[in-house]
């Protein structure tokens, strides 16, 4: 046992001692951040690894970048600039490859430069959904740093005094781009046109790691930002031809049937189509909406389907306002939307019908960079976290809780002048699901994964909080002179969760596939018309970027002379061929994921006719062509080259989001007996709004759940 116990320190001083030279210090960081790159890959990325020869790519594609970034330290002969060097970089790879961890658990994707460049703008609110996607294994990312700083500390690890000639270095960075340039033979080897026709950024990870990428991709950003700066307007050509062919006329029999109303669009966080109808243990989940869906009242569609990228919610809003797609990477309102020219739903309604607007939402105002996009798109009002009492357990991680939104609106929302453009975003229902016990008695899924038993619960709270504002509608009269547009903006359980989630749908973990996954995108679209008594569910094929030509037209406004990707989903031309922001696409017929192609009716992969193969052809070069241009569109800004008929250019400089209680009494007070809010009418009517929401009863305190700013509020202003 002894001699035993000899060898294994004689084994492990051998180490420290090569671990003491510049160059075993060197490997031993290559090595350590490799083995954690691996774990990353195996057990929280999903690579889509298929075959031998992509895993040997997969094993060697760290080791190139990681040499040559920490082959920069070997420049610098002095110890007290190498080792900190060295150490750093280690640090900010390891920081690197961390971020992405906690970006796929709730993504499924990998970060981008413009998503990272922004995350400024949609960091406040994180904190409590970062917090959930961490996991009990995370300290293995870490683990290494921490033992090689205590072993240098302890001086286990010495010193080495000794510089390297320059040439070693030269020799190190050489043969990592010679590795490299192997490296990437070998990915164009399995995938050929790597770089040049990537429409899925696991592809670029896969076969040539997580540092090639982001800096690939930041080279992809400022050829963006340099095609923005030199961009003219006869690149609109395009554009305006495809739009301009791609409209669709509306259906005489539903055009502006709701003209003159005002519209109320409820803005459903993370609410799929398949809770619709969802039973547990004998419960429906969301029994006001089921009912609501199959209203005489509503058109209904099943087979609408969300297209956010990175974006998400902010991609949702941006379709749902302009009709046109997300960027293809990262945020539009967070990296462009500060200076993006829009024609927004705000602004064509209050040039055309002169329409007040309004946003209600529990959050920080600068969550997704909203207090300066909503200007750019030309809404009056936005009445933010600022204006709420958030305290205590009145909001969760991001915002205020929904049962307290729509209550709390109430003073704000009675004293628009009428017709409005209103829009609630609510937050409850938002990963991780996390609600606190006295707000919700609903016996949920017992699936063994938390994120899909607690889906369900603050769902069934949402379907609660949009019966009691329908309760308030109706009493106040609000109801009948309104149009209420309620939608899913995206997914709520990831594809990595959905075969936990099989389970509740009733089906096998073990088959569930990619088409599975596709199907799950669809959310669901309600245009509620009370009064009207033809409502129907249809089956027609549709996606957000439609909303917003289908909303013009029901209120009596033409969309021909706007650039819209949409089509009206009541024309007799609407276009039911769905593009998702991947570049996968869903038709009636077929479903494309990754270039393969599903039928829709028996859910197998096809193997096409002549005749499908033309179809499938022909639809995929209309996808590609529409984000294609969509993306031309924005990221080049080329809308401010536009000037429809009637359309004055918004200038964002004339609205501020603070005082926005105290603008509306004072448009009423210089109105009049003219004024048309409903509490000129009825007086206040909040008394009429009932809520069983159990913080109606508490005391408000010091303690708050988000951090609350207004940023267009000085120090002196009093939001609420």
């Amino acid at each position: 046992m002894y001699y035993r116990r000899s060898r294994v320190l004689k084994y492990v001083n051998s180490i420290l001692a090569k671990c003491s030279t510049r160059k075993g210090f060197l490997l031993l960081l290559v090595i350590c951040f490799w083995v954690k790159t691996m774990f990353a890959y195996f057990v929280d990325f999903r690579l889509g690894i298929t075959n031998p020869f992509q895993f040997f790519i997969v094993l060697i594609n760290p080791l190139a970048t990681t040499g040559l970034l920490l082959g920069i330290a070997l420049y610098f002969k002095k110890s007290r600039i190498f080792y900190p060097v060295a150490i750093i970089i280690s640090i900010l790879n390891t920081v690197l490859l961390y971020l992405n961890v906690i970006y796929f658990r709730e993504f499924t994707d990998f970060m981008t430069v413009s998503t990272m460049t922004g995350y400024s703008k949609v960091n406040q609110g994180l904190s409590g959904s970062s917090l959930a996607l961490t996991n009990f294994h995370d300290f293995i990312y870490w683990i290494d740093l921490v033992v090689i700083i205590i072993l240098m500390v302890t001086k286990k690890i010495k010193i080495d005094h000794r510089p390297l000639n320059r040439r070693i270095g030269l020799a190190v960075t050489s043969f990592s781009l010679l590795f490299f340039a192997v490296n990437l033979s070998l990915g164009e080897m399995d995938r050929p046109q790597l770089l040049t026709r990537t429409f899925d950024r696991t592809y670029i990870v896969k076969y040539l790691g997580l540092d090639a990428f982001t800096v690939y991709d930041g080279i992809k950003s400022q050829h963006t930002n340099d095609l923005r700066a030199t961009a003219t307007k006869s690149e609109l050509g395009d554009v305006l031809k495809f739009t301009r062919a791609h409209y669709a006329k509306p259906n005489k029999k539903y055009y502006g049937i709701a003209k003159g109303k005002n519209v109320i669009i409820l803005h459903l966080e993370s609410f799929q189509q398949f809770l619709i109808g969802k039973k547990i243990n004998g419960q429906e989940v969301t029994p006001f909406l089921n009912k609501l869906y199959k209203s005489q009242s509503s058109y209904s569609f099943r087979n609408f389907f969300h297209q956010v990228g990175q974006g998400k919610t902010s991609d949702a809003e941006n379709m749902l306002e302009t009709s046109t797609y997300g960027l293809p990477q990262g945020s539009l309102f967070a990296q462009l939307g500060s200076d993006n020219t829009f024609q927004a739903a705000p602004a064509i309604l209050k040039q055309r019908r002169d329409y007040t607007s309004a946003v209600f939402h529990g959050n920080v105002a600068s969550f997704w960079n909203r207090n300066n996009v909503y200007k750019e798109m030309g809404y009056q009002y936005f009445f933010d976290a600022s204006y709420y009492d958030t305290s205590g357990d009145r909001s969760m991680g991001y915002g205020l809780k929904d049962k307290l939104l729509f209550r709390d609106s109430v003073k704000y929302l009675q004293n628009l002048q009428q017709p409005f453009y209103a829009k609630y975003i609510t937050v409850t229902n938002h990963f991780p699901y996390d609600l606190d016990k006295e707000d919700t008695r609903f016996k949920t899924t017992n699936t063994g994964d938390d994120v899909v038993d607690n889906y369900f619960v603050t769902a069934h709270y949402l379907d609660q909080s949009i019966h009691e504002f329908y309760r308030y509608l109706k009493k106040t009269g609000l109801l009948k002179h309104s149009l209420i547009l309620l939608y899913g903006d995206h997914y709520g359980i990831s594809d990595s969760e959905n075969k936990n989630l099989a389970k509740a749908l009733g089906k096998n973990p073990d088959d569930w596939d990619d088409y599975d996954n596709a199907q799950l995108q669809r959310v669901p679209l309600i245009i509620n018309i009370p009064g009207m008594k033809h409502g129907y569910v249809s089956n027609k094929y549709a996606g957000e970027i439609d909303v917003l030509p289908t909303l013009m037209h029901l209120l009596g406004i033409s969309t021909k002379r706007y650039v819209q990707f949409g089509t009206d989903v009541f024309s007799k031309h609407h276009d039911q061929v769905v593009a998702f922001r991947n570049q996968d696409w869903v038709s009636p017929a077929f479903t494309s994921v990754s270039g393969d192609i599903y039928s829709n009716k028996t859910g197998q992969l096809l193997k096409l006719t002549k005749r499908q193969q033309k179809q499938v052809d022909k639809d995929k070069e209309r996808v590609d062509k529409e984000l294609s241009l969509s993306d031309s569109l924005n990221e080049k800004n080329l809308l401010r080259f536009y000037h429809p008929k009637g359309f004055k250019t918004v200038d964002p400089r004339k609205y501020n989001y603070a005082n926005g209680y105290q603008k509306e009494k004072l448009i009423a007070k210089k109105r009049g007996k003219k004024s048309t809010s409903l509490y000129s009418e009825q007086g206040n009517t909040f008394k009429d709004y009932f809520t069983d929401a159990p913080e109606i009863h508490h005391k408000s305190t010091d303690s708050n759940r988000i951090k609350i700013t207004n940023p267009d509020a000085s120090n002196n202003d009093s939001s609420r």
